[in-house]
């Protein structure tokens, strides 16, 4: 199955896609990792789903081939704001009026907010590791987060080993995977909009993704939250705060899986999204 690679216009910004399959369409959206794109998470998913489904993974604005703003927005809700405009002008664009969702770390935030505010053009909706709760900030998220103060090929090298329980899946390659993301990372319009993005104090950053309990109570959409028990990026206890107040949400908690769960456990992060989306 071919994958083809558009730039969209979504109002004055322009959006990267990567698109390929075909089936119900399904929007993925990427997490927040210095050099993240939607193929850099999201490459196994566009491999093994291509049979059942359309798969529709854009780049955020500020992240990869997407437009990067010429000023700073302002903060972590300014950005909220962009993305949310983003991926429902994309759906226009595409011509698109409902869609399931999939939403990955920062990318689950973005999904409870577009829950929150269009959910009539979302199905059912697959959180992984997701923020959006109130969470403590782990040392591993401030340092990641925090890259640009040591930008270095061994940094970059210690985040990936912090996504993953075992790196031995990913041990033959760790350096070549570093590499790739650290040249994505250092793009000039991509550092620029990554420092805007994760100023320090970082903590801040997690609390303005927080979506209101009295909103979250409120979705009426089937929501699987899929999470690694030994995740040190955003903790488990994160999405059992969000199962506990999303009403129509069911929960799969992976041991010796850490945040990489559609990476290191990809079998079963697939078997769950075909067994839940149908």
């Amino acid at each position: 199955m071919s994958k083809e690679n558009q730039s969209i216009k979504t109002g004055e910004y322009e959006t990267a896609l990567t698109r390929t399959g075909k089936g119900a369409p399904v929007l993925f959206l990427h997490g927040s990792g210095p050099g993240a794109t939607g193929m850099s998470n999201w490459t196994l998913a566009s491999q093994e789903l291509v049979e059942e489904y359309d798969l529709l993974i854009p780049d955020l604005i500020g992240y990869g081939a997407s437009s990067h703003p010429r000023t700073p927005p302002g903060g972590i809700r300014q950005w909220m704001r962009l993305w949310i405009d983003q991926m429902c002008n994309l759906l226009d664009q595409l011509q698109l009026d409902r869609v399931h969702l999939v939403g990955n770390s920062l990318g689950g935030a973005i999904a409870l907010n577009l829950l929150m505010e269009a959910p009539h053009r979302f199905g059912k909706v697959l959180l992984m590791g997701p923020a959006g709760s109130p969470i403590r900030l782990t040392p591993e998220l401030d340092r990641i987060w925090g890259f640009y103060d040591d930008p270095t090929p061994a940094v970059m090298k210690n985040h990936m080993r912090w996504f993953a329980h075992d790196e031995s899946f990913i041990a033959q390659r760790i350096d070549d995977v570093a590499r790739m993301r650290l040249a994505a990372a250092m793009q000039p319009e991509v550092r620029a909009s990554y420092e805007w993005l994760f100023p320090a104090p970082r903590q801040r950053h997690l609390d303005d993704l927080i979506v209101p309990s009295s909103a979250l109570r409120r979705i009426s959409n089937e929501v699987l939250i899929v999470h690694g028990r030994d995740d040190s990026v955003v903790p488990y206890e994160n999405s059992t705060y969000l199962l506990n107040h999303l009403p129509y949400a069911q929960l799969h908690v992976i041991g010796r899986c850490n945040h990489w769960t559609q990476i290191e456990k990809a079998e079963i992060f697939h078997a769950l999204l075909r067994n839940f989306f149908g």
